[in-house]
């Protein structure tokens, strides 16, 4: 198959690049801006051609662009390409504001990395150092078939880990969950709190208490109490723990906050977005 990959000179466009050079697919980079054609060549070593040229007999379009993008370029390509194309996002946000433009003859796909978890077993330190991934460390993806034949789930998905290999295993969703997942899940809250982490780090150096040692403090206990919470071992919080959790909890936290994966809200922070 033939991929058109659009936006192939941007920071996301060389990671699948890099991952798509060696694969099966024969693959046609289109990038707009004149740094990102060097940056591609530098690191691919691929040429650009014109995105008719690279639409012209391709059976996939990878749109790695920015969301704000994705209800632009979409609309200028999509009369262009055959009837059965496959057109790929990598993000919920910008197919959920219903940023496609309407045809129903082509597919319409949108696959996102969940990044190499925190507890894994990876042993190479290449892999342990590989925090984004798509390099090293394996990674597993949520994939959603928004528009098109059934039979094309399997030929998106197979895309899909090829561009973010390797690859710890795969989940089908809804846009709609992709899109509870992030932003909701990954960013508003998880996001929010590790930021929240930061600043309460930042605030006890502030009170006295060494850089590295606070630093060494938190990332130690984030990491033993991250496995107790997720169930990566067996053990159960002290009951000093717990009462500080009781405390706390409502301290930090409104009582509504869950209301953050209501559907308005998730459509309104979307809206933000893109």
């Amino acid at each position: 198959m033939k991929i058109a990959l659009i936006g192939a000179g941007g920071k996301m466009g060389v990671r699948l690049s890099l991952n798509l050079k060696a694969s099966r697919y024969e693959v046609a980079h289109v990038e707009v801006s004149e740094a990102g054609r060097e940056r591609l060549k530098e690191a691919v070593g691929a040429d650009c051609v014109t995105v008719e040229a690279a639409l012209e007999d391709a059976g996939a379009v990878i749109l790695a662009v920015p969301d704000t993008a994705i209800r632009k370029v979409a609309a200028d390509i999509v009369e262009k390409v055959a009837p059965g194309t496959i057109f790929v996002a990598l993000d919920a946000a910008a197919p959920f504001a219903g940023h496609f433009p309407q045809r129903d003859d082509v597919t319409y796909f949108v696959s996102h990395p969940c990044h190499p978890p925190i507890f894994n077993d990876e042993t190479e330190m290449a892999a342990k150092r590989d925090y984004f991934g798509g390099v090293a460390a394996r990674q597993a993806i949520v994939s959603a078939l928004m528009q098109g034949p059934e039979e094309h789930y399997a030929v998106g998905e197979e895309i899909a880990k090829t561009i973010f290999k390797p690859i710890l295993r795969t989940h089908r969703v809804t846009v709609e969950q992709m899109a509870l997942l992030e932003p909701g899940l990954s960013e508003t809250v998880c996001a929010t709190l590790l930021v929240v982490m930061k600043e309460a780090m930042d605030e006890v150096v502030r009170r006295g208490v060494d850089p590295v040692a606070a630093r060494d403090f938190l990332l130690g206990h984030l990491n033993i109490l991250g496995a107790v919470v997720m169930g990566e071992v067996q053990g159960a919080f002290s009951d000093a723990c717990n009462k500080a959790i009781a405390n706390g909890k409502p301290r930090l936290m409104r009582e509504d906050w869950l209301g953050v994966f209501e559907p308005e809200e998730i459509a309104e922070s979307i809206r933000a977005i893109t």
